[in-house]
């Protein structure tokens, strides 16, 4: 069979009619954009039709974590507004959470209350067009209120109160709503790059140039965790995280044609993720479906906008949000118009730059 040259293409389940066609063993699943990229591929894996690819489906379904309904606990009273366009024509916002207790991502029944607090947040915007998103990272020292606790650093509120809390605080925060929920393991960091053979990510030559750095898994993990060799420290951090994302999202798009390291890459994804009950199957792939025309540059990578760093009262180092930018950026999200921001605020906005430090 002629492989299909479009992700529609790819995404159709088999169609039992046709005897020839070889679809199979798997499927998409977790976060939004990467999925997206190459879910459909694996619809290309040699396999026994229907019953095949249904059973693989529900293979990667059952990988993933199932966080018990997060939002149920959040007071609806306090929770901003719905879009006033439901269902596939509407924005999507997901709050992704990455830690290093690997409680969350390996069970998240065992979360405790103090035990643990997320090392990474991030706000990832699907616009309602589907033809871009924004990854916005908040950072984990960020000095904001909690509800019921007064102020905080952010990454407390899960350590408070595990994913209602956290979801209720950046929605406080932000004022925007919140669709889904999902957390991960650093360790996911070495899993997923090793499925696709590793990625490169571009970094400083030493000679006032740059060099597209091949990484493993492990050495992808060290390029993500350090911070204390970094002059920006924690803010370098975050965006070698992003860069790290970035370099996920490109490699996965560049493997389509590669059915196997496809496979690879969604077992790994679906392994390490936990996500909210109301990410079904059928929403990723709605939302798959949604994003397939979107490129790597369509995503925009950046850090909310913070004044810089200080001191709490009771003497913990803390980062300050400039709120004169960071709320109309919020703003902007909530009303689904974040390329538009971005456009006007230039030099007021820290997108990951091409070259990361």
């Amino acid at each position: 069979m002629a492989a299909p040259d479009r992700m529609s293409d790819l995404l159709a389940p088999p169609n039992p009619v046709d005897g020839d066609l070889r679809h199979a063993r798997r499927a998409p699943r977790s976060r939004g954009f990467v999925a997206g990229l190459v879910v459909g591929a694996l619809l290309l894996v040699g396999g026994g039709g229907v019953a095949a690819y249904y059973a693989y489906r529900m293979s990667l379904d059952d990988n993933l974590e199932r966080i018990e309904d997060p939002f149920a606990n959040v007071d609806p009273s306090t929770r901003p507004s719905a879009p006033a366009v439901e269902g596939p024509t509407a924005p999507v916002n997901i709050l992704v959470l990455g830690s290093d207790s690997r409680i969350s991502a390996g069970d998240p029944t065992q979360w405790k209350a103090g035990a643990q607090r997320t090392d990474a947040i991030m706000l990832v915007h699907l616009a309602a067009d589907r033809k871009s998103a924004a990854a916005i990272s908040i950072p984990r020292d960020s000095w904001v209120p909690i509800p019921g606790y007064g102020e905080a650093k952010i990454n407390a509120a899960f350590s408070y109160g595990g994913p209602a809390l956290m979801i209720q605080t950046v929605e406080n925060l932000t004022g925007v709503r919140i669709d889904h929920f999902a957390v991960t393991d650093f360790e996911s960091f070495k899993s997923l790059t090793d499925s696709l053979d590793g990625v490169e990510i571009t970094v400083p030559d030493g000679n006032g140039g740059s060099v597209r750095q091949a990484m493993t898994g492990e050495e992808a993990l060290a390029f993500a965790r350090e911070r204390y060799a970094l002059a920006n420290g924690d803010f370098g951090r975050v965006q070698r995280q992003q860069a790290w994302m970035r370099a996920i999202v490109a490699k996965a798009k560049n493997s389509m044609g590669e059915p196997v390291k496809m496979a690879s890459f969604l077992e790994a994804i679906t392994s390490s993720v936990a996500v909210d009950e109301g990410l079904t199957f059928d929403k990723i792939q709605e939302l798959v479906m949604g994003t397939q025309d979107m490129a790597t540059n369509d995503i925009t990578f950046m850090t909310a906008p913070y004044s810089g760093t200080g001191r709490s009262a009771d003497g913990q180092s803390i980062v300050v949000l400039d709120r004169a930018v960071f709320d109309p950026l919020m703003a902007a999200v909530a009303k689904d118009e974040v390329p538009k921001f971005v456009e006007a605020n230039p030099d007021a906005m820290d997108v990951l730059p091409a070259v990361v430090q």
